[in-house]
């Protein structure tokens, strides 16, 4: 699953935050939100938030999520940009 962070740049363009907690953590013997959890030192519904695009990480806790699974930081977390017909969608929807 897709986690999505809106965030615009200096000029205008919309960047959505994405994430492959989900993926990792099935290739990671089907590892438990619980147990990721655990082992970073947040409660389950924290990472359930960021894997669902609710909850935005912070640095620390992005880096933490990457070196356990023992990924760059971009493997785990990366931006794509909005196209203009999918920002005005978004517009409407919010």
């Amino acid at each position: 699953m897709l986690a999505r962070l809106k965030s615009k740049n200096e000029s205008g363009e919309q960047f959505i935050l994405l994430n492959n907690i989900r993926k990792l953590r099935f290739f990671a013997d089907e590892l438990s939100q619980e147990d990721l959890a655990n082992r970073v030192g947040v409660s389950r519904q924290t990472i359930y938030a960021i894997e669902k695009g609710k909850f935005n990480p912070s640095v620390k806790l992005a880096l933490r999520i990457a070196k356990f699974f023992q990924k760059s930081l971009e493997e785990v977390f990366y931006l794509t940009e909005v196209k203009n017909d999918q920002q005005d969608k978004n517009q409407l929807a919010e």
